[in-house]
């Protein structure tokens, strides 16, 4: 009797996974040229695939993953959920995307899909021209693990280089190599291995998808949120064009453990007393940051442990449902 695989649908945005580079040895210009496969070129590159799920795939977006943003994770998270709700059969998604982004879109999914079946958010880091391309078997892997049983209620996920990491915690921390996306400290959650198999090792203990409140179907926009870095010898002058701009909220990038200049912390403050929420995250790429009294005296917000660019995506989507401070700031404790 013939066995039935399970369905796998996958939504290509474009970005290095796709892209064509003028010769085998070109890592480099093929963002330039912009030329790139559609998703069917690509799985017929992968007849493996066959072996493992039923694949069904369009295009929904052909760009770099720099041009993607709020607009973006809007139309992938309403084509997802969509999938989700008319597809009862549907095991799970993969999302092929350029790597620039990759951990932001991950993280946006991670909140606004409102399904317990696994969306796992894949790229590579040489195009499919390039000799020793990882584009082929990142996108197999993918489809593997969209497929597996073990995958199902671990919020979206991402897999490069056979590593399964959580898209709350991946992030990229090189500009070349195929080994870029970590989860710091925390580590990654499994492989996608030799013997085909998906093996998990660690868990997600923030909630996520079904469990968070941030339901974007038929939302067209979401609020402005900036991030400002702080660096030695920083005044106020970054901020105060953001209040001044009318922006929802800041992410105000600390160092270390979150501390700021005196001028910083009096233009963080400035903008909260002008209605802006203002969050403290880190330049450091790894460890928590943690209300003190002077910050919540001043009505500061902490980031806890998310890097600066996911503390935005987070804010951007809390703001959707309140702007009551205590509240706002459990949920960066709770997502």
């Amino acid at each position: 009797m013939a066995t039935t695989h399970p369905k796998v649908y996958v939504v290509a945005t474009g970005g290095s996974i796709s892209g064509i580079g003028p010769d085998r040895l070109d890592y480099l210009l093929y963002p330039e040229l912009g030329k790139r496969l559609s998703i069917e070129e690509m799985l017929k590159r992968i007849p493996e695939v066959e072996t493992v799920a039923q694949v069904e795939s369009e295009n929904l977006i052909r760009v770099g993953s720099p041009a993607i943003g709020p607009p973006e994770w809007l139309q992938l998270a309403h084509r997802i959920n969509d999938l989700f709700d008319t597809d009862p059969d549907l095991a799970g998604v993969v999302v092929t995307h350029g790597t620039a982004t990759l951990e932001e879109t991950a993280y946006f999914l991670h909140l606004t899909v409102k399904s317990e079946r696994p969306v796992v958010v894949t790229g590579a880091m040489r195009p499919p021209t390039a000799m020793g391309t990882d584009a082929d078997l990142n996108l197999f892997d993918a489809i593997r693990l969209a497929a597996a049983p073990a995958a199902v209620g671990r919020g979206v996920l991402t897999v490069l280089n056979n590593e399964i990491q959580s898209a709350r915690d991946v992030t990229k921390t090189n500009t070349l190599r195929v080994e870029t996306f970590t989860s710091r400290e925390l580590g990654f959650l499994g492989y996608v291995d030799s013997e085909g198999q998906a093996v998990f090792y660690r868990d997600v203990t923030r909630q996520h998808t079904t469990r968070t409140p941030f339901d974007v179907r038929g939302r067209e926009t979401l609020p402005r949120v900036d991030i400002v870095y702080t660096y030695s010898g920083a005044d106020g002058l970054l901020i105060d064009a953001v209040r001044q701009h009318g922006s929802d909220g800041l992410i105000v990038v600390g160092f270390g453990s979150g501390s700021l200049s005196s001028a910083v912390f009096e233009a963080g403050a400035r903008a909260i007393q002008d209605g802006l929420v203002v969050v403290i995250a880190s330049r450091a790429t790894s460890g928590r940051i943690i209300m003190t009294p002077q910050k919540e005296a001043h009505g500061y917000l902490v980031a806890d442990d998310l890097l600066p660019q996911k503390a935005r995506i987070l804010l951007m989507l809390a703001l959707c449902q309140t702007r009551d401070r205590q509240a706002l700031q459990e949920m960066f404790y709770r997502y």
